[in-house]
């Protein structure tokens, strides 16, 4: 995370070391010096807030990682393609620049946000807290956030979701999990995508990545799928419902001990940002 990619700094967070920013002075009331540490931990908070707010209308968040083209906007139009009807999704794209992604997905007559990050390789809470702005969670079960294509700086923001699934592409090699570990030791979920592939790529090896998962001690499942021929769809709509219900399982039970206020601490920051 550096100053070079504009990682530390996105228009979701920079109101805060603006003049009149919460991190713009010192607590001796000198002019602060950008400390990353400080704008994570604003990140967490927020994060925390998005997730109450996910919670409290008992909606699924998933976040979708992975490297460019790995196949995340295509593994969306399949999945909305095949989903039961009777759940309702929207979806937040995540992109440097263009709109490309969601008019792919609104195409389906899906409800998309769409932010554009501008230099910054990744989401961050702040970024999503506004996307929330603009959509009704009364009228949705799942949420899914697709997040810019990078194999690194996102894993280290929090948005709120529930879930990480990481998309591991067969064309890109078995190895990434060994070379990107902190992104897939992130992963609830790892999904080999373009599975259809494999017989003509035979370089790649499925054991072999599971081996390079476990060697990072990353328990997460795999399952091997395909948005082009529809291989292991089932499995992965299996894993969807099942995420969902046990997410409402959850909540009821949470509930019923007696919680606080699932939307604890909650601030509006509106902010001007390219969400669309």
């Amino acid at each position: 995370m550096c100053d070079t990619c504009g990682c530390n700094i996105t228009h979701g967070n920079e109101s805060l070391i603006r003049p009149d920013g919460k991190l713009a002075k010192t607590e001796s009331g000198k002019e602060a010096v950008t400390v990353l540490h400080s704008l994570l931990q604003e990140n967490d908070h927020v994060a925390q807030h998005n997730r109450d707010h996910f919670d409290q209308h008992q909606v699924l968040a998933i976040n979708l990682m992975s490297s460019p083209g790995a196949g995340k906007t295509a593994l969306l139009e399949a999945t909305i393609q095949q989903l039961d009807d009777n759940i309702k999704v929207a979806v937040i794209e995540g992109d440097l620049e263009t709109e490309n992604d969601a008019e792919r997905i609104r195409k389906l007559g899906v409800k998309a946000i769409q932010i554009t990050t501008g230099s910054a390789c990744h989401l961050d809470a702040h970024m999503i807290h506004q996307a929330l702005h603009h959509l009704d969670l009364s009228a949705f079960d799942i949420v899914f956030i697709e997040n810019v294509g990078n194999l690194v700086c996102p894993a280290s923001f929090d948005l709120g979701q529930h879930h990480n699934v990481v998309l591991l592409s067969v064309p890109e090699g078995d190895d990434k999990p060994a070379k990107y570990p902190v992104m897939f030791r992130a992963a609830d979920l790892v999904l080999i995508s373009k599975s259809d592939l494999l017989p003509v790529l035979y370089d790649f090896k499925v054991d072999t990545a599971k081996k390079y998962l476990r060697d990072i001690a990353s328990n997460s499942s795999v399952i091997e799928i395909s948005s082009k021929d529809k291989s292991g769809m089932p499995s992965w709509l299996d894993w969807i419902n099942q995420q969902i219900e046990k997410r409402k399982a959850y909540l009821k039970t949470f509930r019923q001990v007696g919680s606080p206020n699932l939307m604890h601490g909650h601030h509006h920051i509106y902010n001007k940002t390219s969400v669309k």
